[in-house]
């Protein structure tokens, strides 16, 4: 009857894991107040980065920034994961507006400028571009220290 019990379970991680939605194949107990419950009570947050181009400054300034990051991360006592997530890109509204400015002006130099801008919001929609945010997560199962993790790194 062991078997059996196994067998039902496994063909129900399958099947949820197959399921279009994050939260039926991970598994979680509850995620209340930016803080996610794992099975085991360990619980998950953490802070969402600002990203910043370095590559356009010089490389002095870049070195230095990398540097600083380095300096940073080796303060953190404790494990910690940067995650990445990519986001589609929504332009709707701005194009809507282009479209509304175009139809209202006259000067030639201005209208050709718009034209440009929709045609380069066109190339964003047609080449599906991203917007990529960053996070640092981590663990524990403590309250307090979860808490004491968040303002370290913030």
């Amino acid at each position: 009857m062991n078997q059996g019990t196994n067998n039902k379970q496994t063909k129900s991680a399958n099947a949820s894991s197959k399921s279009p939605f994050t939260e039926n194949w991970v598994r979680i107990r509850s995620i209340k107040n930016g803080i996610i419950t794992l099975p085991n009570r360990d619980m998950v947050t953490g802070v969402k980065v600002e990203p910043r181009n370095i590559f356009i400054m010089e490389q002095i300034q870049q070195d230095n920034i990398l540097n600083a990051l380095k300096n940073c991360y080796n303060t953190f006592n404790f494990e910690f994961w940067l995650i990445a997530a990519d986001r589609p890109v929504d332009i709707s509204v701005y194009r809507s507006q282009l479209e509304l400015k175009l139809n209202e002006e006259n000067d030639p130099a201005i209208r050709k400028m718009i034209v440009q801008d929709l045609e380069k919001a066109e190339m964003f929609v047609n080449n599906q571009v991203v917007d990529t945010e960053y996070y640092l997560l981590f663990k524990d199962n403590n309250i307090d220290m979860l808490q004491q993790k968040v303002r370290t790194m913030i």
